[in-house]
C-alpha cells in the first residue's frame, strides 16, 4: 500500500463557518418557510465544505425536511454568484443524473436555493474502498448521461478554465526552488491542454463533502458550481486524490475503472502535475476567516498529488 504524506489535517465535516438560520433576514426566513410549506422548527447547519454561505437541513413542523442554501448579494457576492450558477446548472441536469434536484430558486437581495433533501451520509474518512467504488459507479452514470452536455448550458472548456493553473508553477519555482524534478513537473503541467479535451460535462469538484451515500448505497453528487466540458475521465482522477492520501492503493483503480483504464499514463501525469501547482500555490494564499481550514486542505492535497506523481514517474 502507498504511504500517505501525513493524515488529513482538517476536522472532517467541520471545515466551514456558515450563516445560521437565526441570522437570516426575517423576510427571507418567511419566504423559505412558505416554500417549505410549514414553519421551520430546527435548522441543522452543514459545516462541511469551505464556503460561508447558509447551507442547512431545515426540519419543519409537519416533519418534512428540506435542504436550503442562501447567500447575500450585497455581503457575499462571490458566493451568491456561485449559488446562482449552481441553480442554473442544476435546473439543466437530466433526471438520470444522481443529483438532488433543484425545487425552487430565489434571486433578489439574496440568492436562495431549495434543493431536494437526501437522507444520506458523506463517504467515511479515511476513505474505504467500498465507498470509493460506489462513488466511481455514480461518476460512470453521470458521464454517460452528460455526454454531450445539455445543449443550452454555456460552459467553458476545461482547457480554457484550467489554463491559468500552468503559471502557478512559477510560484512553486519561487517558493520551492530545491524541489526535485521541478522543471520536468512544470513541463508536464504546461502540456495538460493536449490531453484533457472531450465532450463530457465534468463536475471538477468531487470530494467526500460533495457526495452523499443514501441508505441503498446510491451515491448522489452535490454542489454543481464549477462544471466544464472536457474528457470523461477527469472526475474519476480527481476523486482519487482523497482516497490516495488516506492510504488507498488507487493504481489498481486506475487500471480497472471504465472511464480511466485506457487513458495513457502520460496523460494522467500531466493532469496530476497541473494539480500540484494549483494546490501548492492556493495553499499559500491568505486564509479566509470564514474558511480556516481551506489552506491546510489544499496543502495536503498538493502533497498527496506530488507524492503520487513522483511514485508514478519513478522520481526519488
Amino acid at each position: 500500500m502507498p504511504s500517505a504524506p501525513g493524515p488529513y489535517p482538517a476536522p472532517v465535516g467541520k471545515t466551514s463557518h456558515r450563516l445560521e438560520w437565526a441570522f437570516l433576514p426575517p423576510n427571507l426566513r418567511a419566504y423559505i418557510e412558505r416554500k417549505c410549506g410549514s414553519p421551520v422548527v430546527e435548522a441543522i447547519s452543514q459545516t462541511s465544505g469551505f464556503t460561508p454561505g447558509f447551507a442547512s437541513v431545515l426540519v419543519c413542523a409537519d416533519g418534512s425536511k428540506h435542504f436550503v442554501k442562501a447567500a447575500s448579494v450585497k455581503a457575499q457576492r462571490l458566493f451568491a454568484d456561485s449559488y446562482r450558477e449552481e441553480a442554473r446548472k442544476l435546473s439543466a441536469l437530466p433526471s438520470s443524473v444522481p443529483s438532488p434536484k433543484l425545487l425552487w430558486h430565489l434571486d433578489d437581495d439574496w440568492v436562495a436555493l431549495g434543493i431536494e433533501y437526501v437522507d444520506g451520509r458523506a463517504p467515511r474518512r479515511p476513505w474505504r474502498r467500498a465507498d470509493l467504488d460506489s462513488a466511481l459507479d455514480a461518476l460512470e452514470l453521470v458521464a454517460d448521461a452528460l455526454t454531450p452536455p445539455p445543449a443550452h448550458l454555456d460552459l467553458d472548456s476545461i482547457e480554457d478554465d484550467f489554463a491559468d493553473m500552468v503559471a502557478f508553477w512559477e510560484h512553486v519555482r519561487t517558493t520551492r526552488p530545491d524541489l526535485p524534478h521541478l522543471d520536468e513537473a512544470a513541463a508536464l503541467a504546461a502540456s495538460f491542454a493536449d490531453v484533457v479535451g472531450g465532450d463530457t460535462l465534468v463536475h471538477t469538484d468531487i470530494r467526500d463533502d460533495n457526495l452523499l451515500i443514501d441508505g441503498d448505497g446510491r451515491v448522489w453528487l452535490c454542489d454543481w458550481n464549477w462544471p466544464v466540458v472536457g474528457a470523461a475521465w477527469i472526475d474519476t482522477l480527481l476523486t482519487l486524490i482523497g482516497p490516495r492520501g488516506d492510504g488507498v492503493d488507487v493504481e489498481p483503480v486506475l487500471a480497472s475503472r471504465r472511464l480511466v483504464r485506457d487513458v495513457p499514463p502520460e496523460s494522467i501525469d500531466r493532469v496530476l502535475a497541473l494539480l500540484v501547482g494549483y494546490f501548492w500555490k492556493s495553499a499559500d494564499d491568505p486564509v479566509p476567516s470564514t474558511s480556516p481550514y481551506i489552506r491546510e486542505h489544499q496543502r495536503w492535497q498538493g502533497d498527496v498529488v506530488w507524492h503520487w506523481l513522483s511514485e508514478r514517474r519513478g522520481w526519488e
